[in-house]
């Protein structure tokens, strides 16, 4: 990663930390739930493999991604949305494992959100070199909701704007075990992840796996 890109880059700071109004960074939340969550992971894997998908404009994501949970998030050429079928394989999509709700319902509770019952978790793999670009999360049907983003494998950095996609984002290096929680205000804000870099986990090995906790129906 090039000098300008960790210009202005947060690191670690308090393990809960306000990051905008109704924005939480929980650092290292994840790690009391890593004994079962990264067995519970494999398992959801196994049924629904990483694929990388297309947007409407038929361009493939740099982000390989799949789902678990009652909802999938999918994109192809017909649009973006929320279906309960893997198109892939024409079945549900796996079950969300319970250590991945109960992490989702205490990090939303310790953010202030409490009551949050997620119905998707989008599981994103990004490797060296992709990213996520500034986007907002508008598929959802109730935006009263949150969501919880758990970072897990390689560092990343996360980018965290305003409600224009021209607002200058935040830059915030999230480590593995941290969790992000943004709702009320901040619930629309544009967000993304810069390009990976180069790095090996000792659990996860060459790659950063995001859960992303969603309230879709």
């Amino acid at each position: 990663m090039t000098a300008d890109l960790f210009e202005g880059v947060l690191d670690a700071g308090p393990a809960r930390q306000e990051i905008a109004e109704g924005a939480i960074l929980l650092r290292g939340f994840a790690g009391a739930f890593e004994h079962d969550l990264i067995p519970a992971l494999r398992a959801v894997v196994e049924q629904a493999p990483f694929r990388h998908m297309h947007t409407p404009g038929g361009r493939q994501m740099s982000v390989a991604m799949t789902n678990c949970g009652n909802f999938g998030w999918v994109t192809d050429r017909t649009g973006y949305r929320y279906d309960a079928v893997d198109p892939e394989t024409g079945r549900a999509w796996p079950a969300m494992p319970a250590v991945f709700l109960l992490l989702a319902q205490q990090a939303a509770t310790r953010a202030g959100f409490a009551g949050f019952a997620p119905d998707a978790c989008l599981i994103n793999l990004y490797e060296p070199g992709s990213r996520m670009s500034l986007h907002q999360d508008r598929d959802e049907r109730d935006f009263d909701q949150p969501i919880v983003s758990v970072s897990l494998g390689l560092p990343a950095v996360f980018l965290f704007g305003g409600l224009k996609r021209s607002d200058k984002p935040r830059r915030f290096r999230l480590q593995h075990g941290d969790v992000v929680v943004w709702g009320g205000p901040s619930r629309l804000f544009f967000h993304g992840v810069a390009p990976l870099t180069e790095g090996e986990h000792d659990s996860l090995g060459r790659q950063r796996i995001n859960l992303t906790f969603r309230k879709a129906r």
